[in-house]
């Protein structure tokens, strides 16, 4: 059958009814298309099914180069013929592409360059683009080289291609056009004048730094439908890295955390490996897990060969960490993400300050963090029924959510706009509006204590404790932190802790990356963290705090319509 023809449906679908084993990820992720087939319009968002099959009727074109493969023509998995007609189906309401970032992460031997090299060429003469330029990437330019091979062999291999195309070295030109498809690599100088169409980027996981990645992302600004397509595998100890980046990007996206409509992502692996403790962790020598990592199992994964793999790797502990890192896709001493948002969104209630009546204590946590970006004031309401109910104020400087250049923009407009964020007026936060803000809660609630950092202390601390406010110094080591975050995470294990689904406050939350010591103790980390966490760790300060009192519940809830 042609890829054109393909039920390309037929992989989501399998995958909603269960018949596809999965891990969380994936399943994540086509729930994400299906909803947006329902609710995208609203946001002008459109699916073409013949944009869709048109990028599978061009993989009728290409033909394999390696192995028993070799002449053979294209056919598409099921899962590679899905999130390709989901990544070019979906288009904006002027007519464009909507995905213009794509991350999909998946184990070795699962078809990654072989694929990536036909988008790159689908990008170059499919893709409708006058002037298309479409790179191979990497951080050296002869390993760009060795992937971009693949490319050049599926023009040499089709009789269709070979008649359109034009090989020079290692380009691959569209003559009579300024379309061209070649390898760059990050130690190859200057890159002025780059103006990409298409990036091709295979096994994110191996770049060091990000500088690459942000010349390709800055240097598409002026095209009309750019794509960065990157794929990859997972690596090793690689916190801070963009690959690292991109993967938690993805995660929150997929967990709802954060909105992004322009980025495409899904991530094949075990579950049970991207917390600091999860619990029912896939074991990975069980055969029934395998396909999780490895959606081509049975095709170009074999079973046997993995087998073997597993067997070897049982025997062999410094065997492990390379098995479960290519074979499963696990990452492997990376800067894990602390909140399980599952467990977090399940606590998510809808209510209000005037919801919060006869309140047994409250407990506050102040994180002024630097007066040029995100401060946070934490409370937490301790009921009758022994439930925390979280409140929080965020505040941040108008000229930082004006500034476009600013990677969070767009979110801190909406969040304005939503009542969750108070923009002060200039560069700097105005701690008067955090001052009056407090002044009128302190008036109104039993506000024992507000914990606040007493490296980023200020006047504002003082002005507080002559409002009456009993200011207590926390310490963001482990000694504090630890205790305080173990007893946040007993909470929501417990569902004793509850949110008004502030998108703030749940953004911050899934920002937060832990770091753990030898004794197994943990902090939040800022420098590790995805992004702000601010109001997280403004939280975990109240909780600490409100943690050391003794208060004896009674059978009474204290909430009104909840």
């Amino acid at each position: 059958m042609k890829n054109a023809d393909l039920d390309w449906d037929a992989y989501g679908r399998d995958v909603i009814a269960g018949k596809i084993v999965v891990c969380k990820w994936v399943r994540r992720a086509v729930e994400r298309h299906y909803r947006d087939l329902e609710h995208g319009h609203k946001r002008g968002l459109v699916f073409s099914d013949a944009h869709a099959r048109h990028v599978l009727a061009f993989f009728d074109f290409l033909k394999h180069s390696k192995d028993k493969w070799a002449g053979s023509t294209f056919e598409l998995s099921p899962w590679q013929a899905f999130w390709l007609a989901v990544l070019f189906g979906w288009l904006r309401a002027d007519g464009t592409r909507r995905f213009r970032k794509a991350y999909w992460e998946v184990a070795r031997k699962n078809g990654k360059s072989t694929l990536l090299s036909g988008v790159g060429l689908y990008l170059l003469i499919g893709d409708g683009i006058a002037g298309a330029e479409v790179y191979t990437a990497a951080t050296k330019l002869d390993q760009a080289k060795i992937v971009h091979e693949e490319a050049k062999r599926m023009v040499m291999q089709s009789t269709v291609l070979r008649k359109h195309l034009r090989i020079v070295k290692n380009d691959i030109l569209l003559p009579g056009t300024a379309n061209t498809y070649k390898p760059l690599g990050a130690d190859a100088g200057t890159h002025d004048g780059l103006n990409p169409h298409g990036a091709i980027i295979d096994e994110l996981h191996a770049h060091p730094s990000r500088a690459l990645w942000d010349v390709i992302e800055s240097a598409s600004g002026s095209r009309s439908q750019p794509l960065m397509f990157a794929i990859t595998t997972a690596g090793f100890n690689a916190e801070g890295s963009i690959c690292i980046e991109q993967r938690n990007y993805v995660r929150r996206i997929l967990e709802e955390a954060i909105d992004d409509d322009a980025y495409f992502g899904v991530i094949y692996t075990l579950d049970g490996y991207d917390g600091q403790e999860e619990d029912d962790k896939d074991n990975w020598s069980d055969p029934a897990v395998w396909i999780k990592a490895n959606p081509n199992l049975g095709l170009s994964v074999f079973a046997d060969n993995l087998a073997e793999s597993v067997r070897v790797a049982e025997n062999e502990p410094l065997a492990q960490a390379n098995l479960k890192t290519k074979r499963f896709n696990i990452w492997v001493k990376a800067a894990h993400l602390w909140m399980q948002m599952d467990r977090w969104k399940a606590c998510g209630k809808t209510y209000t300050l005037d919801d919060l009546r006869d309140v047994v204590a409250v407990y506050g946590g102040l994180d002024l963090a630097s007066t040029s970006d995100l401060c946070s004031l934490g409370l937490q309401f301790i009921l009758k029924d022994g439930t925390r109910a979280l409140w929080g104020k965020h505040y941040l400087p108008e000229d930082v959510a004006l500034d476009k250049e600013n990677p969070n923009h767009r979110l801190y407009l909406v969040w304005k706009e939503q009542g969750w964020l108070t923009l002060t007026p200039g560069n700097v936060t105005d701690y008067e509006f955090i001052k009056s803000d407090a002044k009128k809660l302190l008036d109104r609630f039993p506000i024992e204590e507000i914990a606040f950092d007493r490296w980023n202390s200020s006047q504002l601390v003082t002005d507080l404790m002559n409002e009456g406010a009993n200011m207590v110094a926390f310490g963001q080591g482990f000694a504090s932190m630890s205790p305080a975050m173990k007893e946040f995470d007993r909470l929501i294990k417990g569902c004793q802790l509850i949110h008004p689904n502030d998108p703030v406050m749940t953004w911050a939350m899934s920002n937060v990356v832990a770091t753990k010591d030898p004794a197994g103790n943990v902090k939040p980390d800022k420098a590790k963290s995805a992004n702000k966490i601010d109001p997280a760790v403004a939280q975990i300060m109240a909780c600490g705090r409100a943690a050391l009192a003794t208060i004896e519940p009674v059978l009474e809830t204290a909430f009104v319509g909840l």
